[in-house]
């Protein structure tokens, strides 16, 4: 039975692998049957900029982004956090923290990086 899960990721992807890891970790759930909601807090919307050459891993980013992008992965970042551009190619919705807290409640599991 298909779940509903949220990845959330939060740090600093130019200062740890962690975020590119979790985005891949959130794409094998995606391709499964779970509907899957990536959550992404601090700096790791700078995981879907074009500005990605400071990114720790960005060769394994790279090799993920377009499974993403035609998966057509819902990503929500909480609004007004980060101003550079977004790659339209993905679903970004800038949310309020409360809705962030809503989806959360509203899951059946989620992971945290």
């Amino acid at each position: 039975m298909p779940k509903r899960v949220a990845v959330v990721i939060s740090g600093d992807p130019c200062k740890t692998h962690r975020p590119v890891e979790a985005l891949r970790i959130a794409l094998g759930l995606c391709a499964g049957e779970h509907e899957t909601t990536v959550i992404l807090l601090d700096r790791t919307p700078l995981l879907l900029t074009e500005d990605t050459e400071d990114v720790v891993d960005v060769d394994i980013l790279e090799k993920y982004l377009p499974s993403l992008s035609q998966l057509r992965v819902p990503f929500l970042m909480e609004a007004n956090s980060f101003n550079t551009p977004l790659r339209e190619e993905f679903t970004v919705s800038a949310v309020s923290p409360e809705k962030i807290r809503g989806v959360l409640q509203s899951v059946d599991r989620s992971l945290v990086f």
